[in-house]
């Protein structure tokens, strides 16, 4: 976990531009349109794409479960931002860092460390913890 968040910072340090703090649920939009095809619309993995995949998406609703009851941030962002944390790249999830470009926010992830974070990547993340447990 720290090795994804380290590299997060690298990443972002670079295009580090101060932008406001988001709304949990302005993430939406994005989620819709980047996520629900594979996901469904209610984060179930019960999209109309994923259902031609040979495995199955995730359960975004159960990260929390997944995780005793903590959303992890920092994994739920690298693995949407397509960071593999070591392990051979797959076909499964896209790479959205390309899509992830533009403003940035200063994230703690739970280690007491702003990180510059590209908002939209942030909008995400925190849409997907108001979908937790549905």
């Amino acid at each position: 976990m720290l090795a994804a968040r380290v590299f997060l910072l690298f990443l972002l340090l670079a295009a580090c531009v101060p932008a406001a703090s988001t709304d949990p649920t302005s993430g939406k939009t994005d989620f819709n349109e980047l996520c629900a095809p594979c996901h469904g619309v209610t984060g179930k993995g019960d999209g109309e794409l994923g259902k031609t995949l040979a495995h199955r998406p995730a359960d975004l609703t159960g990260i929390s479960a997944r995780h005793n009851g903590d959303f992890p941030m920092a994994y739920v962002m690298s693995k949407i931002w397509g960071y593999e944390m070591g392990k051979a790249p797959t076909a499964l999830m896209p790479k959205f860092a390309p899509l992830m470009e533009g403003p940035t926010v200063l994230v703690d992830t739970g280690d007491g460390i702003q990180t510059p974070t590209p908002q939209r990547l942030v909008e995400i993340a925190n849409y997907l913890t108001t979908i937790q447990g549905k």
